[in-house]
């Protein structure tokens, strides 16, 4: 046999894992979540919007049977409920600091007419701080009725 030594070879090791670029699993997963969440957050936001429309709903009708109360306090309370849907609907920076005629601009939006804007919605901006006259208060609930199924259906 031969009689000369063997050589030995160091022994290498395998080059270290690296941790970019992941694989194409993690790549899935950070996706996934990605759409998940944005899935969420846009099912999260239309229950609310379907739940304040639903709730001002039943408000408004509510105020429109009140028997007892006179046209100033129902045209308060229609007032309030207006904006507090507006509120909870669009972004409080778009609806929270509009007031008089701006406000009645803001909720012709879903109109093709200027209804509110129109002298149908002067009680809302006029008459709120003074003295109770004779309104015309089925015309501003038939108008307050259609501008909550137009918000209803509509996306920010």
């Amino acid at each position: 046999m031969n009689s000369e030594p063997l050589a030995i070879k160091d022994i290498h090791l395998p080059d270290p894992i690296i941790w970019w670029p992941p694989a194409i699993g993690w790549w899935l997963v950070l996706l996934s979540s990605i759409l998940l969440i944005v899935l969420i957050i846009w099912i999260y936001k239309s229950i609310t919007r379907k739940t304040a429309v639903k709730a001002a709903r039943k408000l408004l009708l509510q105020i429109q049977n009140k028997h007892d109360w006179n046209d100033q306090r129902k045209l308060t309370a229609l007032s309030a409920l207006l904006r507090r849907t507006a509120i909870s609907v669009y972004p409080l920076e778009q609806v929270a600091s509009l007031t008089g005629h701006a406000w009645l601009e803001f909720l012709d939006r879903p109109f093709e007419q200027k209804q509110f804007s129109s002298t149908q919605g002067q009680p809302l901006i006029s008459s709120l701080y003074q003295p109770a006259t004779n309104h015309n208060l089925k015309t501003l609930f038939e108008l307050s009725e259609q501008w909550l199924s137009a918000i209803k259906g509509n996306e920010k």
